[in-house]
């Protein structure tokens, strides 16, 4: 069967058309605000069934394959500022599949179904200052008093943290070992003892709004937990495969265009009497790279097949998720250098994608956290002593 049918054709084409109607028109304004207005735009997204693709219909959702959640995620990379395609991901991909997947039927009444809607904004919640790529070092504890959980920690880099309704939250609920002892707990971000303490600004993704939060004495009730107590670590991997998954996939379209763009610009730009494209430098350089992309498309979709085949991708989603944040490095360093002094401006298309893409090698994994785990799959990591 193929992977993609006329279904997935029609998903592509209102998803595009969303795209150009709610969302570009607006980038440059929501990207100089540092900000856009998510529960607005959530709720067109929710209104359009867009937020809920792979998740149950019994709580709003479309009950379709990973396939559609990867026609998304690919359309999401038109849109012209990658902070917006962020956090919609956090809320189709990231903070929502554990839930979906693991939550009781009370907790998915709760907030899956109203997040599938575009009612509530969600934000995962795993990183914190000592603990990024290093899951099994984090310190945010929850200790149980009568039925209610106490979280106490904080977590940092949090994308949709200043607007979030909710976290999905990784926590450590007993003194077992690192990988027994952690559980996703959800956590209503108006709760007492919460706070927001202060909107991040980066380096790029200016449009997406990035908190660090503190957790003082909250309390939650702890049927909120999200799968069994202690299972949290082995949930939050399995959640990162949809989210390395979509990240990769999502870098795919954001290539192409810069890419498109970069061959609309140079054919148009002359220097020395010729267009800059018809220098062979830059017309085999671009050749290597639409190469380089398709190489990686093909890598992402035969990780959804499998997935979707109910296999294990951790391997082939690290590897998606790795050569996916390097070869946009690559891509719009050498695209911007076509561009000349243009690229540079910082208001160009081609400068925020050099900003945008450098996030991909650092967000849900480093680099070299992808390459640890393709080594350990492999059997040629080193012992540890």
């Amino acid at each position: 069967m193929p992977l993609f049918t006329d279904e997935h054709d029609l998903l592509r084409d209102s998803l595009r058309k969303f795209i150009a109607r709610e969302i570009n028109p607006f980038c440059d304004e929501w990207e100089e605000a540092r900000i856009f207005p998510a529960h607005e735009l959530f709720k067109k997204l929710g209104n359009e069934g867009f937020l809920g693709l792979t998740k149950p219909t019994e709580y709003g959702g479309a009950g379709l394959d990973y396939s559609y959640a990867l026609v998304m995620a690919e359309e999401l990379g038109r849109v012209d500022a990658g902070g917006v395609s962020l956090a919609i991901g956090v809320q189709t991909d990231m903070c929502t599949p554990a839930l979906a997947r693991f939550g009781s039927d009370e907790l998915k009444k709760e907030w899956l179904a109203p997040s599938i809607a575009g009612d509530l904004v969600g934000c995962i919640g795993v990183s914190e200052v000592g603990a990024g790529s290093d899951v099994a070092s984090l310190k945010t504890y929850a200790r149980k008093d009568g039925d209610d959980y106490v979280i106490t920690g904080g977590k940092m880099w949090i994308t949709n943290g200043i607007q979030a309704d909710w976290m999905c939250c990784l926590a450590n609920t007993s003194d077992d070992k690192p990988h027994k002892n952690k559980t996703l707990i959800v956590v209503p971000l108006n709760s007492k003892g919460v706070e927001r303490a202060r909107k991040l600004h980066k380096l790029g993704m200016w449009s997406s709004d990035t908190a660090q939060i503190f957790f003082d004495e909250v309390r939650v009730p702890q049927r909120y937990a999200i799968g069994p107590e202690g299972a949290g670590f082995m949930l939050q991997m399995l959640q990162f495969q949809e989210e390395r998954l979509w990240g990769a996939a999502n870098s795919l379209t954001a290539m192409d265009t810069a890419i498109a763009e970069t061959i609309k610009y140079t054919r148009e730009r002359k220097a020395f009497g010729k267009s800059i494209l018809d220098n062979q430098v830059v017309h085999f350089r671009i050749a290597e790279l639409l190469t380089e992309v398709e190489a990686l498309r093909a890598l992402v979709y035969r990780a959804a097949e499998l997935f979707i085949s109910g296999k294990d991708v951790t391997r082939l989603a690290s590897m998606a998720k790795l050569k996916s944040g390097r070869l946009g490095r690559e891509v719009a360093d050498s695209c911007l250098q076509y561009w000349g002094g243009m690229g540079y401006m910082w208001e160009s298309k081609i400068s925020r994608m050099f900003r945008d893409s450098r996030l991909i090698s650092v967000g849900g994994g480093a680099d070299e956290v992808m390459l640890g785990i393709i080594a350990k799959l492999d059997g040629i990591l080193p012992g540890r002593g």
